[in-house]
């Protein structure tokens, strides 16, 4: 009997006992393209990570160095898979070094981020009264003052160099993680662990580090992943107005350089934009996955959403 015969006699039946029966649906899989998602985006960040470290050893020539004739375009000539740029430079040693420089800074400053952030969000949010007060009361100031507008001031200010650009983005990053770190230990203060970790006469980095850390991490590792993504995204543009290090080949410098003939040689800007948007949106979907894994109250829902499912099949 096929699924039409079937539903067709149930609703017979369901009329002759004046009942409503539902027709047997099959239990679906949980997810499945949620773990190919993280499974691609993974992949892709790791291969990123490989070219990155290995730029030197990969990179056919010296990506500031003139190799070859000006404006060759992709797969014109196999000596330069992916063309050459105005100078006759090799665009593809370009992209292996500006992974390198690019990730290096988004990295670098995230972990400076990271420190500042969640030092200062994981103290006010336990201590609480002034140090909290005075920790909000930064971050309102940071908040009102334009990201990138505070980041070209840093950087125009400091000496051209990478860790100029490390400093600025770390500098107008960290109150992201600052305001979700203590909104994290503000609520985890108050469980009932914790209450028991002070009865049992915990100190207090005791309890920060061995139970209220631990269960903040979730949105922590979700929120560096969306600050590696915005480090890369403000690293770009600094090196595509010129306020990058410029001794190094980066994603952004390459588009900055190419934004001049952009109409007769788009690749020029094409093929590092598609890298900053490949790795830019790998790291998003990454972040998004890693919170739904990590979550207990995401799991916890997916689970109930589940278990509705099934009786209701």
């Amino acid at each position: 009997m096929n699924s039409t015969t079937s539903n067709a006699a149930l609703r017979s039946l369901s009329k002759a006992i004046g009942k409503d029966i539902a027709p047997q649906r099959s239990a679906k899989p949980a997810r499945p393209a949620r773990r190919v998602s993280l499974l691609v985006t993974a992949s892709i960040l790791v291969v990123l990570g490989v070219v990155a470290l290995l730029a030197p050893w990969l990179s056919p020539y010296d990506p500031l160095k003139v190799v070859g004739p000006a404006f060759i375009w992709p797969g014109q000539d196999w000596s330069f898979p992916l063309g050459t740029d105005s100078l006759g430079r090799d665009v593809l040693s370009g992209i292996f070094h500006g992974a390198g420089v690019s990730i290096f800074i988004a990295l670098a400053s995230t972990v400076l981020g990271l420190l500042l952030g969640v030092g200062a969000g994981a103290a006010a949010g336990y201590f609480g009264g002034l140090f909290d007060d005075l920790v909000v009361g930064i971050i309102g100031i940071f908040q009102t003052i334009p990201n990138f507008v505070l980041l070209v001031v840093v950087v125009a200010v400091a000496p051209p160099s990478t860790w100029a650009v490390v400093l600025g983005v770390a500098l107008v990053s960290w109150d992201f993680m600052a305001r979700l770190t203590r909104a994290e230990f503000r609520s985890l203060k108050e469980k009932e662990y914790v209450l028991a970790a002070r009865s049992e006469g915990y100190g207090h980095l005791k309890i920060v580090f061995r139970e209220i850390l631990p269960n903040a991490m979730p949105s922590i590792v979700a929120g560096t992943s969306v600050m590696v993504a915005n480090a890369i995204l403000m690293e770009s543009a600094m090196s595509f107005i010129g306020l990058g290090d410029p001794n190094a080949v980066s994603w952004g410098s390459m588009i900055g350089a190419g934004r001049e003939v952009l109409r007769s040689y788009w690749y020029l800007t094409a093929i590092p934009g598609a890298f900053i948007v490949i790795t830019v949106l790998s790291l998003n979907v990454l972040a998004d996955r890693l919170n739904q894994m990590l979550n207990p109250q995401h799991r916890q829902h997916e689970s109930e959403k589940s278990h509705l499912a099934q009786e209701k099949a």
